[in-house]
């Protein structure tokens, strides 16, 4: 297979941004330029509004909005049954409501402003898997007729090689070029009067009123309100740790002939799952098949997890051509399947935050937009409750205490070997911890074979930090920081790089 790449990579100057080179004021800043933070930007500034992104990468939507697989699904990825079993039924309803008022949301926006983003209304398809699909099947048909949510039983799912069912038909869903799209959000922002900075890191955010955002440069912006739409909150209250787990989900495209597979979107019932959709490249059809999910940090066989994905595909789409791009993002899940949307925990005045995913990143992403413009904008919402970052969630208890013995568990890295000796051993292009005394380090060795060594402890909670070899990163277990080979911050909630170990 060839190097990492998303099928949706596009190059386009629009999305890059100049870094903030000063102090400056604003009504609102946010903070992260995927899709949660553009969108609440590009809502913000239609309503007048003088709004700025920061963002530390060099371009907005580089980050995990890169390397999804762009699904717009009302349909919970943890399922309706368990979601109205830990929530209730009044709680469930809600949050397809939400899903669904964000896909129509991204549809008025295409509309509106004339985006050509690939973007088409689909059904979606949940089939069984094996063990107990179908019984999983018919726990969601009760769950659904009880919630009153639109949907058909049908015998079979339309795969080329073979009819499986039976299975669950949804209306009402859709599909569209994630980078396509939020180009042109981040050009109306700038032509509403919005600000967009790339390679801008915060480091440190001050709530109150006004609010300040401190970058690594030293600069400082100043705003009636703050939001952190940084997929992972770096700043925003200790709390919202404890209710995120950090996830790997991995994907690939595989080339299929035109009109082979029809524009839907599929999901199995197989724990971690399986998820299926189509797309359109330069005079190309590609198979996005993902799934492979694990904890952050915690698997070392990335490739394997592409062939068990490209094996199952090719089961099911006997058609489909070699695999073109292959990649893999990260997702954080909450113990009750649902965001985390609002005013930060705490005695924060004036921050918010988009966090917790869970899986559903593009309907999230909008819908916590349109959620936190409201509340900025001394709106009620319908959807509050359902996504308040301060909720208690007893129904989830076990889930939230199973993710955190987990995550404890991690930290006994610290009390174990190191993988090798010296980085003698280590190959070129892979990495490897060592252990030196009390102390470990995170050694790469580059193709041209020199060492670049530095601690292995993560600087955002103190975890040890693993090598993933698939994406030649180093990935930390406990809240899903990741860094580059050489120790740079890709991923928060860390905010700083891995210490070099300077050679003596």
């Amino acid at each position: 297979m060839p190097n990492t790449s998303s099928v949706w990579s596009l190059e386009n100057p629009v999305r890059a941004g100049a870094p903030l080179a000063g102090n400056t004021r604003y009504d609102v800043c946010v903070i992260g330029g995927g899709i949660a933070g553009l969108t609440t930007a590009y809502l913000l500034a239609s309503e007048g509004k003088s709004v700025v992104v920061l963002d530390a990468k060099p371009t907005v939507a580089g980050g995990e909005t890169e390397f999804t697989t762009a699904h717009l699904a009302w349909v919970i990825d943890d399922r309706f049954a368990r979601v109205a079993s830990i929530r209730g039924d009044d709680t469930a309803a809600l949050a397809a409501k939400s899903h669904l008022a964000a896909i129509n949301l991204i549809e008025e926006i295409i509309k509106r402003e004339n985006i050509a983003c690939d973007f088409r209304r689909t059904d979606g398809y949940l089939f069984p898997g094996a063990r107990g699909g179908d019984e999983v099947i018919r726990d969601e048909v009760v769950a659904l007729t009880r919630l009153g949510l639109i949907f058909e039983r049908v015998d079979q799912v339309p795969f080329p090689a073979s009819a499986t069912g039976p299975a669950l038909r949804f209306p009402d869903n859709g599909q569209f070029h994630p980078l396509k799209y939020l180009s042109e959000i981040a050009a109306l922002i700038r032509k509403n009067g919005g600000a967009i900075h790339t390679d801008t890191q915060v480091v440190k955010v001050e709530n109150g009123s006004p609010c300040v955002a401190h970058t690594k440069s030293g600069h400082a912006v100043t705003a009636d309100a703050i939001v952190v739409a940084t997929n992972t909150p770096f700043d925003a209250g200790l709390s919202l740790h404890f209710k995120l787990a950090a996830y790997i989900t991995y994907a690939i495209a595989l080339e299929v002939p035109a009109g082979y597979v029809p524009p839907v979107l599929l999901w199995d019932t197989e724990d971690p799952y399986h998820y299926v959709r189509t797309a359109h490249g330069t005079g190309t059809e590609f198979l996005i098949v993902g799934g492979e999910d694990h904890k952050t940090g915690q698997a070392q066989d990335q490739q394997e997890r592409w062939d068990r994905l490209e094996a199952w595909a090719r089961k099911r789409f006997p058609e489909a051509g070699p695999v073109r791009h292959h990649w893999s993002g990260q997702v954080f899940e909450t113990p009750d399947g649902l965001g985390l949307i609002g005013r930060a925990p705490g005695f924060r005045d004036n921050l918010y935050v988009i966090t917790g995913d869970s899986g559903m990143g593009m309907t999230h992403g909008t819908l916590g937009a349109r959620l936190v413009t409201d509340l900025i904008l001394g709106r009620t919402s319908e959807f509050a409750g359902v996504y308040s970052p301060s909720r208690w969630m007893p129904g989830a208890l076990k889930t939230l205490l199973e993710e955190n013995a987990n995550l404890a568990a991690q930290y006994g890295d610290w009390l174990t070997g190191g993988e090798v000796k010296s980085a003698a051993e280590i190959p070129p292009g892979h990495g490897a911890i060592i252990r030196h005394g009390l102390s470990k380090s995170a050694a790469y060795k580059d193709d041209k074979g020199q060492v670049h060594e530095m601690s292995a402890v993560c600087p955002h909670l103190g975890g040890i930090v693993q090598w993933n070899p698939g994406e030649k990163s180093w990935d930390c277990p406990c809240h899903g920081s990741r860094f580059s080979c050489k120790g740079e911050v890709q991923h928060g909630p860390a905010v700083e790089g891995l210490k070099v170990i300077e050679k003596t």
